[in-house]
C-alpha cells in the first residue's frame, strides 16, 4: 500500500524552497555564516511567512543535531547560560506576536529585518577587534535574536553583534552558537504547534526538503574551497535586497 503525503506540489514553491534549504546547510558548514536568515524570507516568495517558517522546523531541527553533536565539547557554559533565557523570552515575543499579527504584516517585518541585517553587513559589520557592547546591550540584542528566531529563523545577524566583539576561539564561538539554537529552535515546537503550523502539509513538505539540507553542508565546504568568498557574499546580498524589497512591497501595496 502507497503513502500519499500531502506534499505542497507547486513547482514555484520548489524554486525558491530547495534554494533556501541549500542556504541554510551553506550558512550552517561554517561558509557564508548569517546568511541562513535568507532561507525564511526567500521561501516566503511563494507561501506564507507562517508556513515557510513551519516547513524549515524539522530541517532546522536535522542541523542543530549535527552541530552540537560536532561541538559537543566545544561551548562556553557561562555565556549560555545569560544568552539563553533571553533568547527564549525573545521566543515568547515572538509568539505572541505571531497571533496577533495579520501575516501580511509579518511578511512586512520580515522583509524590513532582512533589509536591516544587510545593512549591518555592509555599514556597521561586527569585528573581532570591536569594543564588546555592555551586557544590558547584549541581553537586548539577544532578546531581539530569540524574536527574529522565531517569526523568521534568522537569529543570527543581532547575536553576532554581541558575540564576534568578545573574541572567543573559533571552535568555542560555533559550539556555543550551535547549543543556543539548537535550544531555540527547540522551543519554538510547541508554539509553532499552538499557532495550528505543524499540519501534516507542512511536515510532509518539510521531509520531502530534508535531503537537501546536508547538501547544502556539503556545498558550503566545497564553496569556501573552491568560489572565491568575495562573488558568493555579492550575490547573497542582491538576494536578500531583491527578496527584501519584495516583501516590504508586498505588506504595503495596496490590494
Amino acid at each position: 500500500m502507497s503513502l500519499n503525503l500531502p506534499l505542497i506540489t507547486d513547482p514555484q514553491f520548489y524554486l525558491v524552497a530547495i534554494p533556501a534549504v541549500l542556504l541554510l546547510g551553506i550558512s550552517k558548514s561554517g561558509f557564508g555564516a548569517g546568511f541562513g536568515s535568507l532561507a525564511v524570507p526567500l521561501m516566503a516568495l511563494a507561501v506564507t511567512v507562517p508556513q515557510a517558517a513551519a516547513i524549515l522546523m524539522p530541517v532546522l531541527l536535522l542541523m542543530d543535531l549535527l552541530g552540537i553533536a560536532a561541538f559537543r565539547k566545544n561551548f562556553d557554559r557561562k555565556l549560555l547560560t545569560f544568552l539563553l533565557p533571553c533568547s527564549l523570552f525573545g521566543v515568547v515575543v515572538g509568539a505572541l506576536l505571531f497571533k496577533l499579527l495579520d501575516a501580511r504584516v509579518v511578511a512586512g517585518l520580515v522583509g524590513v529585518f532582512t533589509l536591516m541585517f544587510l545593512a549591518q553587513r555592509l555599514l556597521f559589520p561586527p569585528r573581532p577587534d570591536s569594543v564588546p557592547p555592555p551586557r544590558w546591550v547584549g541581553a537586548l540584542l539577544t532578546v531581539t535574536s530569540g524574536f527574529t528566531s522565531f517569526v523568521a529563523h534568522a537569529g543570527g545577524p543581532p547575536l553576532n553583534a554581541y558575540v564576534i566583539p568578545l573574541r572567543m576561539p573559533p571552535a568555542i564561538f560555533t559550539g556555543t552558537l550551535a547549543f543556543l539554537f539548537f535550544f531555540v529552535n527547540l522551543a519554538k515546537w510547541v508554539p509553532y504547534a499552538w499557532l495550528g503550523l505543524l499540519d501534516l502539509r507542512n511536515m510532509s513538505t518539510s521531509l520531502a526538503l530534508m535531503p537537501f539540507a546536508p547538501l547544502g553542508v556539503w556545498m558550503g565546504v566545497r564553496i569556501a574551497q573552491r568560489i572565491k568568498p568575495q562573488l558568493f557574499y555579492r550575490l547573497i546580498y542582491l538576494g536578500m535586497f531583491l527578496t527584501g524589497c519584495k516583501l516590504v512591497w508586498d505588506a504595503v501595496a495596496i490590494t
